[in-house]
Parts: C-alpha cells; structure tokens; sequence
C-alpha cells in the first residue's frame, strides 16, 4: 500500500430505539384517530394544543384533555404556490398558525387555499381529517384545514 493511499470501509452506526408516545400525546393521537382535537389543561387554566406533558411556562405536569375545535382563526400565514415533493399537500396551501376553538395556543398546519387571496389573517378555518379508513393516529391524519366559507371538512 502506498504512503498516499487512503484505506476506507463502508460503515452505518445505528441507534434503533422505540418510544412510548405516553399518556398525553397518546390520547392526542388517538382522538386524531377518531376524528377529534384534543388539548390539555396548563396549570393556569390555559389550554395547550398540541398537548404536552408539561406546562412549558411552570414546568408542572399538565392537567386534563380538554376537546378543541373543530374550527379555529388564523392567526399568521405563508402561501406555498408550488409545493414541493415533500410537502403535506400536492396543491397550493397555505402553513397556518390556527387558534383553535377552546385553544389558549396555536397549532402550526396547513390551510388548503388556491392562491394568498384565499387567507388572511383572522379567517375562520376548519379541520379536514382523513377519511377513517386512511388514518393511522398521527398529525397526518389531519389532512389540512379548509376556510370554513368553503363548507366543512369531510
């Protein structure tokens, strides 16, 4: 072997772990699995969607699943005219922050509009979720929200 020759081998180092979802963002994804949104009780009376197992301003355990929505206002917004492959929607949408019905925060999703005229801050915007069939218990299961002029979701 020469002096300036390079010896290489073909390494993957993996980590294979499981994790419990737990009990709180168990129950959010199972009610996305039933068609529901589900928050959590702050320990200041706030309600915190998605829930989390914390109250991320005390850093007490959080209280009881409090049901949200269906509907919620935008409140901030950036259209996607071409989406890209990645992107939760093949069409033009919108990534919203949503306040939903009952919600103290927002939930960061998508709004399925055709161009940035289709939203502005302060609309009334509902859940979509996928058909029964096609969920799996997973924020995709909401399959976007629509501006609630447009009709309810499916």
């Amino acid at each position: 072997m020469a002096d300036n020759e390079v010896l290489h081998a073909d390494h993957r180092l993996e980590y294979p772990y499981s994790r419990s979802t737990g009990p709180v963002i168990g129950a959010f994804l199972t009610g996305l699995l039933d068609g529901r949104l589900l928050g959590v009780e702050g320990s200041n009376g706030s309600v915190i969607v998605p829930p989390t197992e914390y109250d991320p301003i005390t850093s007490e355990d959080t209280g009881e699943m409090v049901e949200v929505g269906p509907g919620g206002v935008v409140e901030t917004w950036a259209f996607v005219a071409h989406p890209r492959p990645k992107h939760p929607l093949d069409r033009p949408f919108a990534w919203a922050l949503i306040k939903l019905d009952g919600a103290t925060t927002s939930l960061l999703h998508v709004v399925e509009v055709d161009s940035a005229d289709g939203i502005t801050t302060g609309d009334r915007v509902t859940v979509r979720f996928r058909l029964p069939g096609e969920r799996i218990g997973a924020m995709s299961d909401i399959e976007c929200f629509v501006p609630e002029s447009g009709g309810e979701g499916r």
